[in-house]
């Protein structure tokens, strides 16, 4: 629509005039063209602890978003100098003008607004205005004020759906001309410009904080809303750490990396032991710079590893600007992919493009009976926003997310909000797709879920996405570590979420004390024939026995377990999903004793965070193990079998003794090799990327009930 125009109407039109698509003689009355230039702000309200703010500014007209400004960070003296062109019908509807704070991953603060009275300007004549910004619910309150250049022009009826179409056109034609690129309007302030990769190697020297003469230290980075939190190394002040992360640039110059080291003491506040600071914009780019950085005051030095990298894919867009739907382009991205390129740039997995294109029947989350939803969309650590659109439970958002694929394993989670100006947004549903799950080009209803994606929730949406990559690279990326989100809760105790872990370890423990019951009454003779089976199996397997054969006992039982799914005799969650509903509808009648039992456990909170996290690593291990060979996610499976077959043909033509000694040679050179080689263990990082049985439930596709069902005749009739 021509309200959501950022370009001015003076390049429109002489984009018009170059494409032979502008006629002077359109009329000029009767309707308002409203060009306003937003300048500046003065004196705005702080909302940040640092004694500042991020604001931008929204306008609105009879309850839409007509406008957005760019984000000016730490500033309450902020300079846009921006300049937006609306078409109004009626003079009547004031413009109302909206200041926030943004505030990444939270909802963004209020700052105040102001309301500027259209039906008292002046035709054809610019005019400076001062608004002073108010609060409603604290009218006394000085929230500083905005200035502004607005000229209003009249223009015809007439025009109104011709003047519509030429600007469809031109920001076609825009768009091609700035080679695709994004304007204001869909280049938001998240999205990020480069990615800086940093090893966390040691420290050195660093000072002691407990009784013993030692620390338990670890290491805090914050670079902007990001942060990351390294793992504890106890007892020691020359910690090896040897860990890898990513952290994204948001600002072309580089910004400020800040890291704080402290001391991990369970039970009681952690201990300070010193910080240091890196600015990034000193870095040359594509160059890995060892740094050793002191920490203020002598308390010691950190040792790392600093990468600079240029910027990969990611980008929102409209609907029209759509590269996959361009069969040229989509051709080139398949080439890029292709199995001629799997050792070009190994990182660069693939790409995926998801359409948020609308949802139905959300949760009504105002008192009106309406919501005000907008989209959030994560892959990992990248994270785009939709806008929001007000008072429905219908939207329409036509908004398309292109993302870098760095680990084809990942899993796109897009939750749906309702936004609220002075509170944090209230959370109306949530849905998660494993990559490998999608089918391109394929419209598809998802039913929203809770938080826990456990249950369904009220309301579906409308998604369609691609997905591009190159499978060699894929195989690859799935031996080294994952990538692990900077963005996560912080781990709390629950009840139910131990006795849930418990229970989860208990099923592994009872397969395995089954398993071992099942082989000593063979020994035992309870059953004749399986019995003098057992033993004519065993006494040919050991008389034959070769190490080759270990790979390929493993692949025999994928083999068997592919034919049985097959043939549709073994359901691939068994128990599972009721196993885990269980203990989530537990959650229902636990809200008289969560208090008490919080209370009673406070003091060894840690600890039990510990034993639950514990619980959950050790059943997630043997989950994943089970569904390796249960097939739940067929392209691990065969990986799996690739890797098995090549592993016992090596091992058949090649003697043990050899392979041993490569592999010890490799061990004792490694260090030498590469003095900050970050270790790794390939098995366990191919587990990872295996669902557990709680994974596979919030991974699964719920049915959409009738009610839910998509709506033919309000696609019919939008109006």
């Amino acid at each position: 629509q021509l309200n959501e125009c950022r370009v001015p109407m003076a390049i429109l039109i002489k984009l018009l005039e170059q494409n032979n698509t502008w006629s002077p003689s359109l009329p000029t009355s009767a309707m308002y063209q409203l060009d306003i230039v937003l300048k500046k702000g003065n004196s705005l309200a702080i909302r940040d602890r640092g004694g500042t703010s991020d604001p931008y500014v929204k306008f609105k007209i009879a309850g839409k978003e007509v406008f957005r400004s760019k984000i000016i960070h730490k500033n309450l003296n902020p300079v846009w100098d921006e300049r937006v062109c609306l078409i109004v019908d009626n003079l009547q509807e004031p413009l109302y003008i909206k200041v926030f704070d943004y505030d990444f991953g939270l909802q963004d603060d209020f700052m105040g607004s102001a309301y500027l009275y259209l039906d008292s300007l002046e035709l054809q004549r610019s005019l400076d205005v001062q608004l002073d910004l108010q609060d409603p619910h604290c009218p006394d309150q000085d929230l500083g004020s905005l200035e502004l250049v607005v000229t209003l022009f009249p223009r015809s009826t007439e025009d109104r759906e011709a003047l519509r179409h030429a600007v469809r056109l031109i920001w076609q034609i825009y768009v091609q001309q700035q080679n695709l690129r994004l304007s204001d309007l869909y280049r938001k302030s998240q999205l990020w410009r480069g990615i800086v990769s940093i090893r966390l190697i040691e420290g050195r020297n660093l000072i002691p904080m407990d009784q013993n003469g030692l620390s338990d230290p670890y290491v805090k980075f914050k670079l902007g809303p990001q942060k990351y939190k390294s793992k504890t190394i106890p007892k020691t002040l020359n910690p090896q750490w040897r860990e890898q992360f990513d952290l994204h640039l948001y600002d072309e110059e580089g910004g400020i990396l800040e890291i704080s080291v402290w001391d991990k003491d369970i039970g009681m506040r952690d201990d300070f032991i010193g910080q240091c600071q890196l600015d990034l914009s000193k870095l040359s780019r594509e160059k890995t710079h060892k740094l050793e950085l002191e920490l203020e005051e002598d308390k010691g030095m950190l040792v790392l590893l600093v990468t600079l990298t240029a910027t990969v894919a990611v980008s929102i867009s409209d609907l029209s600007v759509n590269l996959l739907d361009d069969p040229h382009e989509r051709q080139q991205i398949i080439k890029r992919y292709s199995p001629l390129r799997s050792f070009f740039n190994l990182k660069d997995v693939g790409m995926v493009q998801v359409k948020i294109l609308r949802a139905e029947g959300l949760m009504a989350a105002d008192v009106t009976g309406k919501s005000d939803p907008f989209c959030i969309a994560e892959l990992c650590n990248d994270r785009l926003q939709t806008h929001t659109v007000y008072k429905t439970l219908n939207p329409e958002w036509n908004k398309v997310f292109t993302f870098n694929v760095k680990d084809i394993h990942a899993v796109l989670e897009i939750t749906v909000y309702d936004e609220d100006r002075d509170r944090s947004a209230d959370f109306l549903g949530k849905v998660a797709i494993p990559l490998l799950n999608i089918r391109n080009s394929e419209q598809k209803a998802y039913v929203l879920k809770n938080k826990e994606l456990t249950r369904p929730t009220k309301g579906v949406i409308f998604l369609e996405a691609d997905v591009i990559f190159n499978a060699v690279k894929a195989s690859l990326r799935t031996f080294v570590p994952p990538e692990q989100k900077y963005i996560e809760e912080e781990a709390k105790v629950s009840k139910q979420m131990l006795q849930q872990n418990f229970n989860r370890v208990k099923r592994c423990v009872l397969f395995l004390i089954n398993t071992g019951s099942y082989i000593n009454s063979c020994f035992q003779w309870e059953s004749p024939r399986r019995s003098l089976c057992a033993f004519l199996i065993f006494v040919v397997v050991v008389w034959n026995f070769e190490i080759y054969m270990v790979p390929l006992s493993l692949l025999l039982l994928l083999t068997w377990n592919y034919f049985l799914l097959a043939s549709g005799k073994e359901p691939r969650e068994g128990s599972v999903v009721s196993v885990f509903m269980d203990c989530t509808y537990d959650k229902m009648n636990s809200d008289s004793e969560k208090k008490g039992f919080l209370d009673k456990f406070y003091a060894v909170q840690d600890v039990i965070i510990t034993v639950q996290n514990a619980l959950d690593e050790v059943a997630c291990f043997g989950e994943r193990v089970k569904n390796t060979f249960n097939w739940s996610v067929p392209f691990l499976s065969w990986l799996a079998i690739t890797v098995l077959c090549a592993g016992a043909t090596l091992i058949y033509f090649i003697p043990l003794r050899f392979i041993v000694l490569v592999w010890g040679i490799n061990k004792f050179t490694k260090k030498l090799r590469d003095p900050y080689n970050i270790e790794n263990n390939e098995l366990l990082d191919f587990l990872s990327r295996v669902p557990s049985d709680i994974q596979l439930v919030q991974y699964k596709d719920l049915k959409a009930e009738t009610s839910q069902s998509p709506s033919k005749k309000r696609r019919n009739n939008p109006g």
